[in-house]
């Protein structure tokens, strides 16, 4: 079994609003089935902490930043479009 690398997210949330919900049980669902143990996700609320949001130059939620592996990248939206997502992790022809 291919162990590849470890994947550490962070996506920013509006609180418990509908998209950002779905963006985390996506992202979970995303994890579990193409990279299970070799994950961390860190979510960050936009209410709780903005000035983080401010830093980080997030302008809409829910926004995932995809830290590692390098290079960083970041996708907004709740993550329906998993195809997409995991393109953008580079997983879709890896691990498929």
């Amino acid at each position: 079994m291919h162990q590849g690398p470890t994947f550490k997210f962070r996506l920013y949330v509006a609180d418990d609003t509908q998209n950002s919900a779905q963006a985390l049980v996506n992202l979970k669902a995303i994890c579990r089935a193409h990279l299970a143990a070799r994950h961390e996700i860190e979510v960050v609320s936009v209410f709780h902490d903005p000035q983080r949001a401010l830093a980080e130059d997030i302008r809409m939620t829910p926004t995932l930043l995809i830290l590692a592996p390098a290079p960083s990248r970041r996708i907004v939206g709740n993550l329906s479009q998993t195809q997409r997502v995991l393109e953008m992790l580079d997983l879709d022809r890896k691990f498929t």
